[in-house]
């Protein structure tokens, strides 16, 4: 390809070579240059790829994107592109090399602190109910027809966006549902096209401290940018900071929630409570009306379900298929739902710090459990202050809490857990410890008693556990699946 072809639409300065220089591949990993490539210097945290210009060059780049001199040795034959931010230009580039695929497809982006996972699950289920095919991306995988391929970032870097994209495009995808997180927005990862509809669900403080947000309004304003880059902006009218998210928005702008003044609103809430299972049941009014009822439990189940319809009402979906995929649907350690037992009920869930364990915890407390036991445990290497916070709201909020391990890192087990025991010790909250996982779960099961409600929090989705620098495998619902089978052994 050209590289004329590539910066079509962009700022840049040509400060050595020509525009008609042919380019091979485009890389942005110094590790993984090739001779012919466009080669794009890219700052991070820790490493700034401007600085190894001239060995790039050497190895065969034959174009540098830079946003800052660079030095190269004056024989070497390589082209010098000078933009603003070599992570916009990126964004551009990726998008003109893999052939715009985002212009064959409809693109949803979904942001917001909580609900991006589930609610790009549900609409994925209800399109395909009706006969689309759907790709996804997010947190916890892509999705490209039958490949499932592991997330590293929420979002990834805007070139593996367009290529995941192309693969999609090539597939036969007719909708693409993506997880927007607020550093892909702040790193440029989402530029390059234009999204059909941004979504938002909701704001709370979070991803705020080094290598992230400096300060809750950056971290509000980033999520906002969504709003700038798509046509149809659909969004939850209850959350407090709405107004503010979607300010100088350059969409068509949609609510959804369940107070007054909303395009689509729930109303008529009901929980549903089954052997071993939870739900809440509602009606909508305004751009739809129907009944409908979803299989986990909790306010927040009401919403992601809105903004799965409000989204999906845009595809033409009939009202039987709606129901019908949100009754079916279920994401992988989100309010996961695992049968144990007829007489009391368990389920996984993602919540790994104060914020969401306290929003999961009061919303399964209206279903006025027997007791509610919290089975959870906190990374190591992270802050101290998750641990406390987190004690202190299982403590004040379980009737049982059991304390054990999640991803240690390169920290003891027991320290983490006499943290956690610190902030239980506010209050008057009953907890066991039992440091082995396995062990604990098989706790919890045996210990259950009529009417309870067991939550295992903070792994979720996760399949391993990090010890020491080490990924080994450990998912829960294998774990479960021993123990019911009378394997105990850890």
């Amino acid at each position: 390809m050209i590289l004329s072809e590539l910066l079509d639409g962009l700022a840049f300065q040509c400060e050595k070579g020509s525009l008609d220089t042919q380019v091979d591949e485009v890389v942005y990993d110094s590790r993984k240059v090739t001779k012919g490539c466009l080669f794009i210097c890219i700052r991070g945290m820790n490493f700034d790829s401007h600085d190894h210009a001239a060995e790039v060059a050497q190895k065969g780049a034959v174009v540098l994107v830079v946003e800052k001199a660079v030095e190269v040795p004056q024989d070497v034959p390589v082209t010098v592109i000078r933009v603003e931010n070599t992570r916009y230009a990126m964004a551009f580039i990726a998008a003109a090399w893999f052939g715009h695929p985002a212009e064959r497809m409809k693109i949803i982006g979904i942001t917001g602190t909580k609900g991006k996972t589930t609610t790009t699950y549900l609409v994925k289920s209800i399109l395909e109910n009706a006969g689309y095919k759907v790709g996804l991306i997010g947190t916890i995988e892509t999705i490209i027809g039958d490949t499932h391929i592991h997330a590293g970032n929420t979002t990834p870097e805007s070139y593996l966006v367009q290529e995941y994209f192309r693969r999609m495009a090539d597939e036969g995808c007719d909708v693409v549902v993506m997880e927007v997180s607020s550093q892909g927005l702040k790193l440029h990862r989402t530029q390059g096209f234009v999204f059909d509809f941004g979504i938002f669900t909701n704001l709370e403080p979070d991803h705020i401290g080094v290598g992230e947000h400096a300060d809750f309004e950056e971290y509000r304003t980033c999520k906002g940018l969504l709003f700038k880059q798509c046509r149809i902006g659909i969004v939850n009218g209850d959350d407090a900071h709405c107004d503010a998210v979607t300010e100088g928005h350059t969409c068509i702008m949609e609510k959804f929630g369940l107070n007054e003044g909303s395009d689509l609103r729930a109303v008529n809430l009901k929980l549903v409570k089954k052997p071993g299972e939870l739900g809440v049941s509602f009606c909508t009014k305004g751009l739809l009306s129907m009944e409908v009822e979803v299989t986990t439990p909790g306010r927040f189940s009401v919403y992601n379900a809105l903004t799965a319809m409000a989204i999906c009402r845009h595809f033409g979906v009939s009202e039987e298929n709606i129901r019908k995929a949100l009754l079916a649907a279920k994401v992988k350690g989100r309010i996961e739902m695992v049968k144990v037992s007829d007489s009391f009920t368990l389920l996984i869930d993602y919540a790994h710090n104060a914020m969401s364990l306290e929003s999961l915890l009061n919303s399964l407390r209206e279903y006025e459990p027997n007791r509610l036991v919290c089975l959870f445990g906190c990374g190591g290497n992270r802050s101290k202050l998750r641990r406390f916070e987190m004690g202190e709201v299982s403590g004040r909020l379980a009737d049982l809490t059991i304390i054990t391990s999640d991803n240690p890192r390169f920290e003891e087990p027991q320290d983490i857990i006499e943290d956690i025991k610190t902030g239980i010790g506010k209050t008057e909250g009953k907890y066991v410890e039992i440091c082995d996982r396995k062990e604990a779960i098989a706790y919890a099961i045996a210990h259950g008693e009529p009417g309870d409600i067991i939550v295992l929090a903070g792994k979720g989705h996760e399949d391993y556990q990090e010890i020491k620098g080490k990924k080994y495998p450990m998912d829960e619902r294998v774990l479960i699946a021993e123990i019911l089978s009378g394997d105990t052994a850890s």
